[in-house]
């Protein structure tokens, strides 16, 4: 396909954007496009494709071009990363950019320094190789700058997943089930589903594998009441209501009134009728204490660098460093410790994070179970086993797009013991 020159211009002006790290990605993407009302589907698409594609390989991007020019840039991305040959780009382009364009192609088998090479910022290179050894880390890298697949979760509440399976295969998507959550369909490509039936009515959700599993180490009882702590927008708040078949009692509280402003509409739209989302200024709010030792089940999500997550935000590897790290460490402790609060005698506490870092998963744990004696770990791949998940990772559920095709997350299940137990 023959490129124009607004097609370059274009995505230079959201390359420009994107790169100044002043919000995530796709909030910058939104407002861009906000302001150029007039560009069409097919234009956005290419412009948000161009931009992802750009954050996810910046950083040898920019040691090949070896220029910060965001119009150079731009046609690196789509000449690299988007597949356009010179000729594609002919019309788009001047005489004097296509020269400059031969010189950067005839750069690509330049060699790069191994965490330039892998677009990774020096220090999460340094700390993925000291955790995970220097071939997985490999593997690791290489799986987080292919962009993630499109996965959807089934709302049992309305449909089942073979029908959901059956209708978008009819309509001649390429469409399978998730290996692991029962109730998840993956997508290959990248289609257009916005406005889809199936999603404005609430039979599917827009939900990563990764997170579907995640309900399922909480698996909620229907009579039980269940607190999905750092809620969101909603994802896993509105699985844990299908899977308590919109009975019991769950609150999603979240300090983002944006976020939860967000879970509304995908709330109205799933069914459920057991949810209550609820604004709370901090983990210590009075909304908080009136729940203490009553929660059958905690979900505790715990915001984090989002390691896990780099194919669908690849902006996050850029925006956080190891200051981040350690700030993010120590409130998600607080937030643990709080949340732990609400658990009643023998409730159960899920722990979950997006990340692929020790300091934000198994070290959080670590120090919460050595400061808290009444709970205990238990075993995360017994648990899936009972919901019939076919997904052994040992005690903690340790997922990774290189190894389960599916964003990173980490989640471990701590039971509260019975009163009067140590």
């Amino acid at each position: 396909m023959s490129l124009r020159p607004h097609h370059v211009a274009s995505l230079a002006a959201a390359i420009e954007r994107v790169r100044g790290f002043a919000a995530p990605a796709d909030a910058v993407l939104r407002a861009y496009f906000r302001e150029h009302k007039a560009m069409g589907q097919h234009d956005r698409a290419l412009v948000a494709e161009g931009a992802f594609a750009f954050l996810r390989r910046m950083r040898s991007l920019e040691a090949l071009a070896q220029t910060s020019d965001p119009r150079k840039l731009a046609l690196a991305v789509l000449a690299r990363d988007l597949g356009h040959s010179v000729r594609e780009l002919e019309d788009a382009t001047r005489a004097a950019e296509r020269e400059w364009l031969a010189g950067f192609k005839s750069r690509l088998a330049m060699p790069l320094d191994p965490a330039v090479a892998a677009d990774l910022p020096d220090w999460l290179w340094q700390r993925l190789g000291a955790t995970y050894g220097a071939a997985r880390r490999d593997a690791l890298a290489k799986a987080l700058v292919v962009p993630a697949p499109f996965d959807l979760r089934a709302n049992v509440l309305k449909t089942t997943r073979d029908e959901a399976l059956a209708a978008l295969a009819a309509e001649g998507l390429r469409v399978t089930p998730t290996p692991y959550a029962p109730h998840g369909l993956r997508l290959a490509g990248r289609p257009m589903l916005a406005r889809h039936p199936w999603l404005a009515d609430g039979r599917l959700e827009v939900q990563d594998e990764g997170s579907q599993l995640v309900a399922h180490l909480v698996a909620p009882k229907r009579t039980d009441l269940v607190v999905d702590f750092c809620a969101g927008a909603g994802g896993k708040t509105l699985a844990l209501g299908a899977l308590m078949r919109s009975q019991g009692r769950l609150y999603a509280l979240d300090v983002d009134a944006k976020r939860l402003a967000n879970l509304k509409p995908r709330l109205a739209r799933s069914g459920l009728s057991n949810v209550q989302p609820e604004e709370i200024a901090h983990e210590r709010d009075a909304r908080v204490k009136r729940l203490a030792g009553k929660a059958d089940r905690v979900l505790v999500d715990a915001p984090c660098t989002g390691i896990g997550t780099l194919r669908r935000n690849p902006d996050l590897k850029w925006r956080h460093d190891e200051t981040a790290l350690a700030e993010l460490a120590a409130k998600q402790a607080s937030i643990l410790a709080a949340a732990a609060r609400l658990v009643k005698p023998k409730g159960r506490l899920v722990y979950a994070t997006c990340s692929l870092l020790p300091e934000e998963n198994e070290h959080i744990v670590e120090a919460f179970l050595a400061a808290h004696p009444e709970f205990h770990a238990q075993d995360a791949a017994a648990e899936l086993a009972r919901a019939k998940i076919p997904l052994d990772t040992g005690p903690t559920l340790k997922l990774a797009p290189d190894t389960h095709g599916c964003d990173g997350f980490f989640a471990a299940v701590l039971e509260r013991d019975a009163a009067g137990a140590s």
